[in-house]
């Protein structure tokens, strides 16, 4: 069972320092090293980004405050195993869509 902020399997961090790099937050992060591969919609990204030294691929909603566009609650981060078993099932989950359609 999944529990927040405990690692499910032993050694599906391979590839991943013991200790997760640290970021300080600052007002104008406009160089988060953050990634925007595609705009799903006014508002919905997907971005690969950095996030407490792992490398996720985020499906996120944005809105906007004081001028910037900040990420919302709305989302899903992957992280790079989930990612590959979501991109190796990519034409299973279309031939489901397809037939639903």
């Amino acid at each position: 069972m999944w529990r927040k902020g405990k690692r499910y399997g032993g050694d599906s961090g391979a590839g991943f320092s013991a200790q997760p790099a640290k970021f300080a937050k600052t007002d104008s992060d406009d160089s988060s090293g953050d990634i925007v591969v595609c705009e799903l919609s006014k508002g919905r990204r997907v971005t690969v980004r950095n996030w407490q030294g792992r490398i996720v691929v985020d499906i996120r909603e944005f809105y906007s405050k004081d001028g910037k566009e900040l990420p919302g609650k709305k989302g899903i981060s992957l992280p790079l195993d989930q990612w590959e078993v979501l991109r190796d099932h990519i034409e299973e989950i279309n031939e489901a869509v397809m037939e639903n359609a």
